[in-house]
């Protein structure tokens, strides 16, 4: 069975992905991306799948997977109280880990850390006993102290007892229709989220119908194509709050939103504040930075 080429969606404003998903299952849905990711299974049993290995998971399963390693988890119990299966994941480039090591020699350790996932890792007991309760906690944090927090805890991995689960690095079949499919729905997106959204030219890009093409897309990047345009208008509008003075109605201009009570409505469901008040802080944390510290006399 070939697996599935998942895209992962990095938002504008991050350099990395967190996502804690919670759901009555987790089906066996066979797949891959070219991002590492480090999940922490919660309150779920059943089979991991990762390359040649297949094995039982149980609440804490704790693994690190580096790029394109096929796998998949597939629940069968819900271990704990809780009603619904949970993971904690974090998704993160090669390039993300590459610009730490480079830029600070003492992260040297996480680029061995990454060599090894390239076969999926497990961490002891002992190690999710220690982080278990900081990855619960890191969604959170502010967006700046999650970075923070993930370098910590990923530092913490590249020097915990840990195995290797796949025999050998396992690299996917090439499946050239559908990267070819999903490259140029993402390319238009990019080029065409300011306008008002239309299925009409992707379907003809894909040569597919409505429901097939919203199908393949909420397979492979887990979310729908409308809730995917209004990250890339979310995004947009974040870096204009921060690096311009436009008023609200002309970001939400060039933003794609129909009016400026609409960027401040879907902002809001987004940031869980109005784009006003994003805006203030970015300025406030500016004017800290400017003003001189005070030293004791």
């Amino acid at each position: 069975m070939q697996p599935w080429f998942e895209t992962v969606t990095i938002p504008p404003d991050r350099s990395w992905l967190l996502f804690d998903r919670q759901l009555p299952d987790f089906p066996f849905n066979w797949h891959y991306h070219p991002e590492f990711e480090l999940t922490l299974t919660v309150g779920s049993r059943g089979m991991r799948f990762v390359g040649d290995q297949i094995e039982r998971y149980d609440d804490g399963d704790l693994v690190l997977l580096g790029p394109n390693l096929p796998h998949a988890w597939q629940s069968e119990a819900l271990a704990g109280e809780g009603g619904l299966h949970r993971a904690i994941i974090c998704w993160f480039t090669r390039e993300w880990v590459e610009g730490l090591t480079s830029l600070m020699p003492e992260y040297g350790s996480l680029a061995a850390l990454a060599a090894e996932a390239g076969r999926g890792l497990q961490f002891s007991a002992e190690t999710v006993r220690l982080l278990r309760p900081r990855m619960l906690a890191i969604g959170t944090l502010s967006p700046a102290r999650q970075a923070l927090e993930l370098q910590a805890i990923l530092l913490e991995l590249a020097n915990a007892e840990r195995r290797h689960l796949a025999a050998g690095e396992v690299q996917p079949g090439e499946n050239p229709r559908d990267r070819e499919r999903m490259r140029r729905v993402l390319a238009w997106l990019h080029a065409h989220y300011d306008k008002p959204l239309r299925l009409a030219p992707l379907c003809a890009l894909t040569h597919l119908t409505d429901s097939q093409l919203q199908r393949v897309f909420k397979r492979s990047t887990r979310m729908s194509i409308s809730e995917y345009v209004a990250q890339l208008r979310i995004g947009k509008a974040c870096r204009l709050l921060v690096e311009t003075d436009l008023p609200m109605s002309h970001i939400a201009a060039e933003c794609g939103f129909s009016d400026a009570a609409h960027l401040a409505r879907q902002f809001r469901v987004a940031k869980g504040l109005p784009p006003s008040h994003y805006r203030q802080r970015f300025k406030h944390a500016d004017l800290d930075r400017e003003r001189p510290r005070r030293t004791a006399a």
